[in-house]
């Protein structure tokens, strides 16, 4: 079983993918094509996916019974003792998270005692 899960990519890469892949949901391929083909479908996507991001999950023979590679994700796969697992990178702190102000806000009085 292969999935190929395609974010802002081109259409013209969907299409393409749709000769060899069924396509469940928008950007979300499944089939059973064999290796050979599932990597030249997966060398395609990178080459024409442009700006997109991409994930390839297919069934394989280890441990898990699956593996993936992605291309211009944030989340990267990384081996933990055999086994592979997506490491996210950490947020940064939001802008402006300072303390707020003491009291109430203009648009709070407002609403509590009227437009008035």
């Amino acid at each position: 079983m292969t999935v190929i899960i395609l974010t802002t990519c081109p259409p013209g890469l969907r299409g393409f993918l749709t000769r060899w892949l069924l396509e469940i949901s928008p950007g979300v391929f499944i089939g059973n094509p064999s290796a050979r083909v599932r990597d030249l479908l997966w060398n395609e996507v990178q080459q024409y996916a442009g700006q997109g991001r991409a994930l390839l999950a297919h069934t394989t023979n280890n441990e898990q019974g699956f593996t993936f590679r992605t291309h211009d994700h944030a989340w990267h796969p990384t081996d933990h003792e055999g086994l592979a697992l997506i490491r996210r990178p950490n947020k940064p702190p939001p802008q402006g998270s300072g303390t707020p102000k003491p009291g109430w806000s203009n648009a709070a009085k407002r609403r509590r005692f009227g437009r008035g």
